[in-house]
């Protein structure tokens, strides 16, 4: 299959000349645009430009990236900059836009984000405790004294990178903004979850990103720490009370008060470590379902129906109030948005299964922990509970409503089981010949189905869907083939939040559509190699796993599999331009940008969602706790 190469430096980037209300989203090279201006002199020109031009915006919604794009390119235009500093610019450019209201958010609840990279190299004698890099008592480095101040203003302080982990700590209700420094390479990945999702932030760069040694204006990291409200802040539109909503009902008191227990026996934790012996026979498969219904995950998809249904009723969640807004909706919604996480879960157990995976949520499988006859039976468990999360609300919804998410997740669940039975069916097979259009028909069964029941629910818990039916279906196709693409080639990088293993698809026998795509475009020698590097012959699983990359590079695999995404991330946009109300609109633009995030080949594992799972924040009582993983 011939392709066009691309240059290594790759990310997602909307063109910035889409008509307003369309998208038209591409890749490209971005290194070249990652230049900081070599002077202090500049810097803080620039920084003053940024803060003219983010004083006459509108801040009612967050900026998306191509907006952002299109008036740095205007700034740095008019003020005859390099086009290289546009990724500067814009970071300095959502810092000014986010100020007023970073300001307002008390320190107690903002967190402190530093990079590891601003330690000394050498000698660095901090190690990493839950928190990230434990340096309190050292005072080599800036770090110490950043750390020091911020923390006596009342800051949560996290030394560590990425935004897996901020996202987690802020949809756990403890904070509401963020401060912090990184490289821009780093940032530009935040810009995507943490920007859109509206959450109020600010970022100093680092001076270089080669993580050795670098440096900081730090006199702006003292004033950013500082922060003082001048003034009534605007307010912009925010995601974070539904994912916080979202993830509030499983924690263990909510989730049984939407669920109430029918067995009555105690939580798993109660039980004093003696596992199943600790329960009663009748209550245990109870007790263990709900266990792992509270365990983690980022309940992306009750997400998706909470903020579909606030979106067909105005928005109103995303608003100054939404907090207070989205812990109105009836407890019938959240019971409907529930059971689709029970759902997921539910084929995570029997995936695990399937897959003898090893660990979920940093923990042993359930089949691994209790044996896999109690594993399945527990997925099936959560089967039901699904369907009855929502059957017994008919009275409530109305029996045409209750019956019509019922069909769409019962037709979800079958679809599921198609595309899990086909990939089964391709792993035991002893011909590992696959096309990849046959590899993209078992990632729209086995993946697409759940984003089609979380958008399908939100709507008709709202009112009539007729006109959104088929847009739906075709949005979560795309969106949902696009996602499973990108997870083939995260599983190159090695999985940081499940697997940890670069590979682990092929070494499994599992279908993907990269096997898919190398097949197709090797030599008859090259396809015979491929298929013989899955058998365990007593070679060494790392080497099969390095040929298998090698022999993917000379196919173009990685490019044509990102080609792919291009194309299925443009589908899913079309889609979208077309939707009305606008709220809607705007939230499958915002699912489009954060469920699609780009891999980087060249970034080595981040640790932080491991980091993430332990992190302890305990000062004080959360708004909201929770988790978020995987």
């Amino acid at each position: 299959m011939a392709t066009a190469p691309l240059p290594s430096d790759t990310a997602v980037e909307p063109e910035v000349t889409a008509a307003p209300g369309e998208r038209k989203s591409r890749r490209r090279s971005t290194s070249h645009l990652k230049l900081v201006p070599e002077t202090r002199a500049l810097r803080e020109e620039l920084r003053e430009r940024c803060a003219q031009v983010a004083s006459r915006l509108d801040k009612s919604l967050p900026l998306t990236k191509d907006e952002m794009e299109r008036i740095v390119r205007a700034l740095l235009d008019e003020g005859g900059y390099p086009e290289g500093f546009l990724g500067w610019a814009m970071v300095l450019l959502a810092g000014e836009f986010w100020r007023e209201q970073v300001a307002a958010v008390p320190p107690s609840r903002r967190l402190f984000l530093l990079p590891h990279c601003l330690k000394h190299a050498e000698g660095c004698p901090a190690d990493y405790d839950e928190y990230g890099l434990d340096c309190k008592t050292c005072g080599a480095c800036s770090i110490a004294d950043f750390r020091t101040v911020a923390e006596e203003l009342g800051y949560k302080v996290l030394v560590a990178e990425g935004s897996p982990i901020v996202l987690k700590i802020i949809v756990s209700g403890y904070v509401d903004a963020i401060v912090g420094v990184a490289c821009l390479n780093v940032l530009e990945k935040a810009i995507d979850k943490i920007l859109l999702a509206g959450i109020p932030c600010m970022a100093v760069p680092l001076l270089s990103s080669d993580c050795r040694n670098t440096s900081v204006d730090e006199d702006w990291v003292a004033e950013m720490i500082r922060l003082q409200p001048q003034a009534a802040a605007p307010v912009t539109r925010s995601y974070v009370h539904l994912m916080r909503a979202a993830t509030r009902m499983f924690e263990p008191e909510r989730l049984e008060q939407l669920s109430p227990r029918l067995r009555g026996g105690p939580r798993l934790a109660e039980v004093n470590g003696r596992g199943l012996a600790g329960l009663d026979p009748v209550a245990g498969t109870e007790a263990l379902a709900y266990d792992f219904l509270s365990k983690g995950g980022k309940h992306s998809r009750p997400f998706i129906t909470l903020a579909v249904y606030d979106a067909m009723r105005g928005g109103q969640a995303t608003l100054a109030d939404g907090a207070e807004q989205a812990a109105a909706f009836s407890d019938s919604v959240f019971r409907a948005a529930a059971s689709i996480e029970t759902f997921h879960k539910a084929s995570l157990v029997h995936d695990d299964i399937e897959d003898d995976d090893g660990y979920r949520y940093g923990e042993p499988t359930l089949h691994r922990k209790y044996g896999t006859p109690t594993a399945i039976n527990v997925g099936d468990y959560l089967i039901g509970m699904g369907y009855r999360l929502v059957s017994r609300e008919a009275a409530t919804l109305g029996p045409d409503v209750a019956a019509d998410i019922l069909d769409c997740l019962a037709d979800a669940h079958m679809r599921l089981s198609e595309g899990q039975g086909a990939e089964l069916l391709w792993r035991d097979a002893l011909d590992k010949r696959l096309k990849p259009i046959d590899a993209l028909k078992i990632y729209a069964l086995k993946t697409s189905p759940a984003f089609e029941a979380a958008l399908y629910t939100g709507l008709r818990l709202a009112g009539p869907v007729d006109q959104y039916v088929q847009p739906v279906k075709q949005f979560a196709r795309n969106l949902g083939v696009a996602f499973q693409i990108l997870n083939d080639l995260i599983d190159w990088q090695g999985d940081d939040h499940n697997k940890l293993a670069a590979g682990g698809d092929v070494l499994g026998g599992r279908p993907t559509v990269l096997w898919a795509l190398a097949l197709e475009a090797l030599p008859p020698a090259g396809q015979q190699e491929l298929m013989s590097l899955v058998a365990d012959d007593g070679r060494a699983a790392a080497w099969r796993v390095g040929r298998v990359r090698q022999l993917y590079h000379e196919a173009n695999v990685f490019e044509t599999a990102h080609r792919l995404v291009d194309k299925h991330q443009e589908r899913a946009e079309s889609i979208a331009d077309q939707l009305q109300p606008e709220e809607l609109r705007r939230l499958f633009y915002y699912l489009v940008d954060t469920v699609l995030q780009r891999p980087d080949e060249a970034r080595e594992p981040d640790v932080t969602p491991l980091l993430a799972a332990s992190l302890p924040i305990v000062a004080g009582p959360p708004a909201a706790a929770g988790g978020d993983n995987a």
